[in-house]
This record gives structure tokens, sequence and C-alpha cells, in this order.
């Protein structure tokens, strides 16, 4: 062997690498647990309404223990955005001695059925808000779906001058909407040569001449017909209501 310079230097090697790997671990532990680099300071920034000093107080404790090299910010930004109104959470290190967290509240759009709320990403959050929402509901993880159809239904009835603030997509998948008027517009299912906003643009395009030149309250609309839609009025609630032609 000690003649072998190959092996001689092979050896050497791995012993450098191991000493090397040994001070690098020691250097490490050194750091993450000396008082030389205290954490003084954690500073919250973000445009916050719906979440609280406490909140933000019960989320962080314990996961901002240690000095400034041993808080582990992974653990730190998954305990904030645990909190129901916390979207997202952007920690980082400021030398010499704080972190600073940046935080993005979810922006409620609508409710989800009974439980939770929709924000404008379409992303459902469990927040809890007092204010006027429109409600949303479907079937698991058509969130973001029901979401951008509510945005574009919306945009198309603005001639109507109603707000729109149920929308339903059902088991069948099936459209279902509600304007603040109280008209119920049954719209189906997507055809794919007849999808649901191509009906609903030619009803919203139709109801000057239609609709509008009914004196008596109408209050259900069923656009599944291929050339017209079927209205129900109270007044006729005893007899079936008559079907215009668009």
């Amino acid at each position: 062997m000690w003649d072998n310079p190959r092996l001689l230097n092979l050896v050497a090697n791995s012993l450098m690498a191991t000493a090397f790997v040994i001070l690098a671990f020691a250097g490490t532990q050194f750091v993450l647990h000396s008082p030389w680099f205290p954490l003084r300071e954690l500073t919250v920034r973000g445009d916050l309404a719906h979440t609280s000093r406490a909140q933000l107080e019960a989320a962080t404790r314990g996961r901002a223990a240690g000095n400034f090299f041993a808080v582990d910010l992974g653990v730190l930004r998954e305990g904030l955005e645990q909190l129901a109104w916390v979207r997202r959470a952007d920690v980082r290190r400021v030398w010499p001695d704080r972190i600073e967290v940046t935080l993005e509240e979810h922006v409620a759009l609508a409710r989800w059925g009974d439980a939770g709320l929709v924000n404008t990403f379409g992303e459902r959050f469990s927040g809890r808000s007092e204010a006027a929402l429109p409600v949303f509901a479907g079937p698991a993880r058509t969130e973001g779906e029901v979401t951008r159809r509510y945005q574009r239904y919306a945009e198309l009835m603005l001639p109507l001058g109603a707000s729109l603030e149920r929308v339903i997509l059902t088991p069948r998948y099936a459209w279902q909407l509600r304007l603040s008027s109280g008209l119920h517009i049954e719209l189906g299912r997507d055809l794919a040569n007849d999808p649901a906003e191509a009906r609903l643009a030619r009803f919203v395009s139709a109801y000057p001449r239609t609709l509008a030149r009914i004196a008596l309250r109408h209050e259900y609309v069923d656009l599944r017909y291929p050339n017209g839609f079927a209205l129900r009025v109270p007044e006729f609630e005893r007899t079936p209501g008559p079907r215009i032609k668009s």
C-alpha cells in the first residue's frame, strides 16, 4: 500500500473530504446555535383586512424560534398560510437580525354553497364574511370553472340591468343562474354545437323585444331550446307558460 502512490492519493483525498464534511457540519451547528446572531425582529407587511395581530402571533409562535440562521422559513411560511384569509406568504431573512413576511390575503368573490368562500382566482378557502356576496355551487374541484363562468355570464347580462347573484353547476354539469331581480335562468349543459354561453347571449339579445315587453313579472326562463326559450309567469302558474320565440 505504502509504495502505491495512486492508492495513497485516493486515501488522502478521502480523508480530506471527510475532514471538510466534519468541519462544515461543526461550523453549521455553531452558526445555528450561536448567540452571536440573535433574531430581534419579525416584520409583517401587506394590506391586511381580515387577519389580526393575535392570529399572526399564534401562527408564528414556536416557528420563529432560534437565531437568525436557525429559523426554518418553510415552516414559518406554512404556519402563516394556514390562516383562513392568508392566500400566500413570502418569507425572507434581512441581515443582520430580521425576518420579513409579506402576506397576500384572499379577496372574496362569492360564497361556495353553505361552507367557505371563493376568491377572485377561483380558489376555495375557509374564511367567513358578512358581506353580500353571490353564491356558487358545483361538484368537487370545479371552483375555478364556476368562477370563470360567473365572470363571463355577469358580463353578458349587463344589458339586463340586474346583477348575477347565484351560479350553480349541477352534478350533471348543467348551469343554473339567478339574477338579483329574482329571475331564475335554466341554462342547461354545454353542447358541442350550442354551448351554454351562446344560448345566454341569444337570450340577452332577444330580451328587449320579448320579455322586456311583458308587463307581468316573470320568474323563470328555460333556455334549453335550440330556437327559443320557455317562460314561467307567477300569475299564470296553473297554466303552461308561453313559449316565446327569439
